[in-house]
Order: C-alpha cells, then structure tokens, then sequence
C-alpha cells in the first residue's frame, strides 16, 4: 500500500516544479514514449507544473526542465528519477547535475527516490506478462510497445 501525504496542507503545489527525468536515448520512439508518459502522469495527478527530462544526450536536459518549471512559477523543483534502482546515476550523476542546474538557476530542488521496489510494480509487471500471454493466444492485440510484426513473445508463440 502506498501512503499519501496530504501536501496540500503543507505546502501550496501551484508553485513546486516536478521533474520527471530518464536517461535519455538515441532512439526517438523511447524519448517520445517517455514524454506521452510525463504528459499522462501530468493530466492524471494534476500537478501544475511538470516537465520531462532526459540525463543526457538529448533535450530537455534537467537545466532546461528546470528553467522551464521556474518560469512557469515553480519556487521549489522536485526531481523524481524515472530509473528502477538507486544505482550512480541516481546517486551522483542526477543529483550532481540538478545542483549545477540549480545553483545556476537558483531555485531550492530535491530528488526522489526511484522506483525501486514500490509495490506498484509488481502489478505493472504481471500486467505487462499477462497481457503478452493474451497476446500469444490470439486473445488480446500487441501492447503498447510492440506491433504485430514485432512483438518478441510472437517468436515464442511460433516456436
């Protein structure tokens, strides 16, 4: 069960930048995907002002996020890693650049934790296996990251 905090009695979201960041990837198709999913995250939760951000090699890099949530209003940035473990780059290298990006842009920030082991994930991933199952048996259509012609769990069903 995940435990909610009732931040709205403490602080006032109207002006708290979120940052969403991954690593970043020379594929356009997974930045897009990660983008559609900082937009959905964004409509569902109603945060005012979120922005996606990438690590590295493309942009919005986390300076150019953050510049974005302060000249939208944001007084404080959250930085809430799109990674699954709490490996370097959550450790050094995201918080290392978002102080940089911070101090240059000079508003207060904190980073999330990731992932991890959030008790969500569970479901996503049974989600994920059961519907390719589905898929496989003809009862379901390619998921969201696959299409019929290149779902790797077709190779399986074919075997």
């Amino acid at each position: 069960m995940t435990e909610k905090y009732d931040t709205q009695a403490t602080d006032t979201l109207v002006t708290t930048g979120i940052i969403i960041v991954d690593h970043g990837s020379r594929r356009p198709e997974s930045n897009e995907m990660f983008e559609t999913f900082v937009s959905n995250f964004a409509a569902a939760k109603g945060y005012s002002i979120v922005e996606a951000a990438h690590m590295e090699i493309i942009e919005p890099s986390i300076e150019t996020a953050m510049q974005r949530c302060v000249d939208r209003g944001a007084t404080k940035v959250f930085i809430c890693p799109y990674f699954f473990a709490p490996g370097r780059h959550w450790k050094k290298d995201i918080p290392a650049i978002t102080d940089r990006a911070a101090q240059k842009i000079g508003v207060p920030y904190v980073v999330t934790a990731p992932i991890g082991l959030h008790p969500a994930m569970i479901e996503v991933i049974d989600d994920r296996l059961q519907h390719c199952l589905a898929h496989i048996a003809g009862d379901a259509p390619a998921c969201d990251c696959c299409d019929a012609d290149g779902c790797s769990m077709q190779n399986l069903a074919q075997n």
